[in-house]
């Protein structure tokens, strides 16, 4: 096991793991990370942060933050940088990105295939039972992030300065508006001791490689549309479409769902009755919600379909936020290690725990609490959690069984 010098001190340079290692830690997060992308950043915390140390809190709140700032799936794109860190490269982060995606994606592509419903009281109180796990789950990681990142009042009043922000500019202008003001209050209130980030995470990618990603970003992203003309290929306009999506929406998966929409129901590929199906059961399903990818792919009416439009529109929809966060990687260390970059990520981790706390209330909350009962069993989720450190996986399997019940009476 690495070790962790703090919540506030450097990480130093880390024990670095395989391949292996982080396709089997991440293939149990794939299969039991309900709730949407805010839940899966706080299952990340538990498993990688609490339990196995791989990073400490700051780190992890840093690299939240840079994700925060990139378009595409954020809770993809930070298991993914975690992939490249402990498994000593690209074929980490490609192993953490496959076993994190492939157990949602295989559930949606099937359904897509079979053309069966996920409807009924039954299947509604399994969901629900699922949402409430999320409620846990964030409230969980909001308990502890703010311990860490919150200790003192310049950084407390930042995160609820960020609460405002997001409450009174919804979508994604107002995560980024307050991430950006988190960090330019860090650079006036933050400027304490300074750390000595040497080597504070030492990404192994090369400046060279990160350019090369950024260059793949942006080539992929001007250069189809002009082939696609030229050629009339529907697997590039597939391709086009879905990579579109993922390399110009900020918010995560919830975001670009009417995009997907627009790109395709709007020219019939796939009907408005089967899109809402298909985003019904991506809701009960685990790992990121833009694995509806896949689905959508399978379902199209124009050929490539199936196993072929599967792969190219979950893979398309994936990429840009995976080159933007490998070409950033490189440059956003070196970065900070200045004394003024130290300051404005101190503000800047503050600004994501005022973003997980108006999450927390806002979708999470208020899309799973509705009676009372429905309190009792997060609460009951929370202190599994926190007080007898049960893994998230039996708070999930708790919770699903008790939805289901429910469904039955």
């Amino acid at each position: 096991m690495p070790t962790n010098t703090g919540a506030d001190g450097p990480q130093g340079d880390l024990d670095r793991g395989s391949p292996g290692e982080v396709f089997q830690v991440f293939l149990k997060l794939g299969v039991t990370s309900f709730g949407g992308p805010i839940a899966h950043l706080g299952y990340f915390r538990d498993e990688l942060v609490v339990r196995r140390k791989w990073l400490n809190e700051t780190a992890y709140a840093d690299l939240v933050a840079l994700c925060q700032f990139l378009p595409g799936p954020a809770s993809s794109q930070v298991g993914f940088s975690l992939g490249v860190l402990r498994g000593n490269g690209l074929l980490g982060g490609l192993a953490a990105w496959f076993a994190f995606t492939m157990p949602s994606a295989l559930i949606l592509f099937a359904f897509a295939m079979s053309a069966a419903a996920f409807t009924g009281p039954v299947a509604e109180g399994f969901l629900h039972g699922l949402k409430l796990v999320a409620v846990a789950v964030v409230a969980q990681a909001i308990w502890g992030m703010a311990r860490s990142l919150t200790p003192d009042r310049a950084r407390a009043g930042i995160a609820l300065a960020a609460i405002a922000i997001v409450v009174f500019f919804s979508g994604s202008f107002g995560q980024i508006a307050a991430i950006a003001t988190g960090a330019c209050a860090g650079l006036w209130l933050c400027r304490g001791e300074v750390a000595p980030v040497s080597g504070y995470l030492n990404f192994p990618v090369t400046r060279a490689g990160g350019l090369i990603a950024l260059f793949l970003f942006a080539a992929l992203l001007l250069i189809p549309p002009f082939v696609v003309t030229a050629t009339g290929s529907q697997g590039l306009a597939l391709f086009d479409a879905f990579y579109r999506s993922g390399a110009l929406v900020f918010g995560g998966g919830h975001v670009v769902l009417p995009l997907l929409q627009a790109q395709v129901a709007a020219p019939g590929w796939v009907t408005n009755e089967s899109f809402l199906a298909g985003y019904g059961l991506a809701q009960a399903v685990p790992g990121p919600l833009f694995t509806f990818a896949a689905y959508l792919g399978a379902a199209m009416v124009p050929s490539p379909n199936g196993v072929a439009g599967a792969t190219i529109a979950l893979v398309a929809l994936l990429l840009p936020g995976m080159l933007l966060v490998y070409g950033m990687l490189p440059f956003w260390d070196a970065l900070r290690t200045r004394p003024a970059a130290q300051a404005a990520m101190r503000g800047t981790n503050a600004a994501v725990v005022g973003i997980l706390g108006a999450a927390l209330y806002n979708p999470v909350w208020t899309s799973a609490v509705l009676t009372p009962r429905d309190f009792a069993l997060a609460l009951g989720a929370f202190l599994l959690l926190t007080v007898w450190k049960l893994p998230p996986w039996i708070v999930v399997a708790l919770l699903a069984a008790a939805g289901t019940l429910s469904g039955l009476v």
